[in-house]
């Protein structure tokens, strides 16, 4: 089991639009706080919701996106304090930022990082990183491997999504290309993309989010598929993947 911390829930205007521009109820709305006392308010509620009086790992969640030096300094040894205590098992960052994750592991803090979207079959700007996690003994939980949308159907089609918004061009044509070659091999792109981090001794697990029942059903199977090395090794020569 696992929760976020970095940010409360707040009374709000409730006039239906949140500050993200979410058309969602917004009272009560998110408010970061990476303070030590915003971070054990936070988590107390989570437990409270979750019924539970302790969590496996606790995330410190986006700190890039406020302040990175709040974060590292004021919510991880936050965090490290409840570890101490018991009322969590392991403490991560998470964060889209391979730069943010970095400076999190350099903190010694982290026993597991969250990274989204920066280590997938479609781009692996993070590699160097979870290289040094596998070193150093950080977990990897990797997330956002269908890059929000672009890698999540077998043949990606214009119009998909990468990184919330309109895919580009050139990364349509791309995905394209990796789902040509993973289909050569009986596998559909989905299925590559969710084995692909896998691969990695630093990656633990693999999260991946669902809108219902039928989408989780649909990512088990995918994940239990086999996946062939000779695929991996034909997109390395067909420069899909670093070699």
């Amino acid at each position: 089991m696992s929760t976020k911390v970095g940010r409360l829930l707040v009374p709000g205007p409730g006039d239906g639009v949140d500050a993200d521009g979410f058309a969602v109820p917004d009272d009560p709305v998110r408010q970061w706080d990476p303070s030590a006392s915003g971070v054990r308010r936070s988590l107390d509620e989570s437990l409270v919701r979750l019924g539970l009086d302790h969590i496996d790992v606790a995330y410190l969640h986006d700190p890039d996106v406020y302040s990175l030096s709040d974060g590292l300094t004021q919510a991880l040894p936050a965090l490290a304090s409840l570890r101490e205590e018991g009322v969590v098992q392991a403490v991560g960052v998470g964060s889209n930022s391979v730069s943010a994750l970095s400076a999190a592991v350099d903190t010694g803090i982290c026993d597991v990082i969250m990274l989204a979207g920066r280590y997938t079959l479609l781009e692996q700007p993070a590699a160097a990183l979870v290289s040094r996690c596998a070193s150093l003994g950080v977990d990897v939980v990797a997330v956002g491997v269908y890059n929000s949308g672009l890698l999540s159907n077998p043949l990606p089609a214009p119009g998909t999504t990468y990184d919330y918004a309109p895919a580009p061009s050139s990364l349509v044509d791309r995905a394209r290309a990796l789902a040509a070659v993973c289909s050569r091999h009986g596998v559909t792109l989905p299925e590559a993309a969710l084995a692909f981090p896998r691969r990695d001794p630093a990656v633990r697990t693999v999260a991946v989010g669902a809108q219902s029942a039928a989408q989780v059903r649909e990512n088990a199977a995918r994940a239990a598929v086999p996946v062939p090395d000779a695929l991996w090794a034909d997109l390395a020569a067909a420069a899909l993947l670093p070699a």
